[in-house]
């Protein structure tokens, strides 16, 4: 990243890299634009670090932040959870993200946590394996 303050590099950086992040997106390296070229590369780099390399195929499910955080919050509060539709190599990496949650479980918090959602109307449900 050259200039990331300069807010003409960093627009053109952060379109590179949404368009990275896009598995159907095509690789546009003829282009003159070294913001926007960078930016693609990390945010490829970035997709295919959590859902493989797009040369092997495109998953139906795509894995984002925001999936691993909640497969991190279902191992803090012990709910199963369900890895249907993923490939071998994205179970692996949300394994270790659950995995991690577990590490961090506490059953008092959790009760604390069920409580407080329920008292605002949110109800979760899980099943026992």
């Amino acid at each position: 990243m050259k200039n990331i303050f300069n807010p003409i590099y960093r627009q053109d950086y952060l379109e590179g890299y949404s368009n990275g992040q896009n598995p159907y997106s095509k690789v546009q390296n003829d282009t003159p634009n070294s913001a926007f070229n960078e930016g693609f590369n990390s945010g490829r780099f970035d997709y295919e670090n959590l859902n493989g390399s797009v040369m092997n195929g495109i998953p139906k499910k795509i894995i984002n932040e925001k999936i691993l955080e909640e497969f991190l919050l279902a191992g803090l509060l012990g709910i199963n959870i369900d890895t249907e539709g993923y490939t071998h190599f994205q179970i692996s990496i949300l394994l270790k993200w659950y995995q991690s949650g577990i590490e961090k479980y506490d059953p008092q918090q959790n009760t604390y946590l069920l409580d407080i959602l329920e008292e605002n109307g949110i109800e979760i449900t899980y099943s026992e394996k």
